[in-house]
């Protein structure tokens, strides 16, 4: 494994060449180091790279060493931490990165990568942020999607949809038919997400609670009784896991 000597301390990386990326980045998490170079990088342009960074690579090393031997100091949003997303417990991965903006990624779990202006103090706070304004981006896309299907096939025409978070209840049809969805049921399966749309678009021809209503529903939505049955099981603690850390 190639290394980098910064003094008297020996910093070991990995180095990673892909023809996709279109600038050099270095990333550190506790234990590891990785070094992400261009496919026509040769040997003189990474070390030159490297010797730029050495001040940033050196701190932060020093730094997630100093804040890992803390025993009393335990993140809740670190590395290997559970992120409750449609019905699954999926794992996170914080990483330290030499670039501007903090940046998150999913691919079979949350990727956090923070830059070095955040201190390791805050990054707790900055990463509860940061998947949060993720979970509502995609939650707002999945309810517009889910209710263009439903607009279209059965010509129910709401004047706007909006996702925001209620004290009470899960969703609601104002009465110049403005739809409203809670945004945490980003935390439920994307099935009850769907009801909890459907069920509030159904509002548009019956405003009531009524037989009329849950005949209608079953006729836009034959499969709603399941999800109904689990959301109402599961309400409680729906993506408590999340919001008590935040």
């Amino acid at each position: 494994m190639p290394s980098i000597r910064i003094g008297q301390t020996e910093i070991p990386y990995e180095l990673r060449r892909t023809s996709t990326a279109s600038e050099r980045r270095i990333t550190v998490m506790p234990g590891c180091v990785e070094v992400l170079a261009m496919t026509k990088d040769d040997d003189a342009a990474i070390n030159s790279f490297l010797n730029r960074k050495r001040k940033w690579l050196f701190n932060t090393v020093r730094e997630l060493n100093e804040f890992s031997a803390k025993g009393s100091v335990v993140p809740r949003f670190m590395t290997g931490s559970k992120i409750p997303f449609r019905g699954r417990q999926l794992s996170l991965t914080v990483r330290r990165q030499d670039g501007p903006h903090v940046e998150v990624a999913f691919k079979n779990g949350f990727i956090v990568d923070l830059p070095s202006w955040v201190a390791l103090e805050s990054a707790d706070t900055i990463v509860a942020q940061e998947i949060k304004q993720w979970l509502k981006q995609r939650v707002r896309r999945d309810v517009q999607e889910i209710a263009e299907v439903y607009i279209d096939r059965f010509g129910l025409k709401p004047r706007s949809i909006r996702v925001a978070e209620f004290i009470a209840g899960w969703g609601s049809c104002g009465p110049k038919g403005t739809v409203n969805i809670d945004w945490r049921l980003v935390f439920a399966p994307k099935r009850v997400l769907e009801y909890v749309v459907v069920h509030e678009l159904a509002h548009l021809r019956h405003r009531s609670h009524g037989k009329k209503f849950w005949n209608y529903l079953e006729q836009i939505m034959p499969a709603y009784c399941s999800s109904k049955a689990w959301l109402d099981a599961h309400q409680a603690t729906l993506g408590a896991g999340f919001l008590r850390t935040r």
